[in-house]
């Protein structure tokens, strides 16, 4: 059990990208450069129902795992915050498996589940950025993983500006959405596998 709680972080990185990919099979015509991962769940999508099944609420679950994993093999400060980091991006994933987005991303009038879910995005985001930034500024973790995860935060940051300049033209939000949250999974899968042969070693 100890292992797949050491790798739950890898398995959640391949994961979410098998799941997204089996999900767009169901939804005819979906257009991964140009739509949003979350659309596959919105209201009156056809995988409005099987999305968070095969992707959020598995996916919440394993990155809780690996948080809990982290918190209780934290010998210092930072590892502890980075636990906590993951957990948050967990529940956050949950919640927005739970409240689906509006079918239409550009509305002007979001519903209430689609603000729940815009904000557990947000804490997604965030908590995907703070975790390898205390990675960054703690001595104890190798040179080469301090700089990979700086590497990640500036990929994720600088998709994210993109991201949001390509919702107002209205263009490739998919590809830019998939590069920035791309960094902060490849962190993930480096990070979970450094822990788990620190750990298991």
């Amino acid at each position: 059990m100890e292992l797949f709680f050491a790798y739950s972080g890898a398995i959640a990185s391949v994961w979410i990208v098998a799941g997204i990919y089996i999900a767009s099979l169901f939804y005819p015509g979906y257009n991964h450069k140009t739509q949003f991962c979350s659309e596959l769940g919105a209201f009156n999508s056809p995988t409005q129902r099987l999305s968070p099944v095969i992707n959020n609420y598995p996916l919440g679950a394993l990155f809780i795992f690996f948080g809990i994993f982290v918190l209780s093999e934290s010998q210092f400060t930072s590892a502890f915050v980075i636990g906590l980091m993951v957990i948050a991006h967990g529940l956050g994933t949950l919640v927005a498996g739970y409240f689906p987005m509006d079918s239409d991303p550009f509305t002007q009038n979001p519903s209430n589940s689609c603000k729940i879910h815009s904000l557990a995005g947000v804490v997604m985001l965030l908590s995907l950025l703070v975790a390898p930034a205390f990675v960054v500024f703690e001595n104890a973790y190798p040179s080469w993983l301090r700089i990979f995860s700086l590497a990640c935060i500036f990929g994720c940051s600088f998709f994210s500006y993109t991201l949001a300049k390509s919702f107002k033209n209205k263009s490739n939000l998919g590809v830019h959405q998939r590069l920035s949250y791309g960094f902060q999974i490849l962190w993930l899968f480096v990070f979970s596998l450094f822990v788990a042969s620190e750990v298991l070693s």
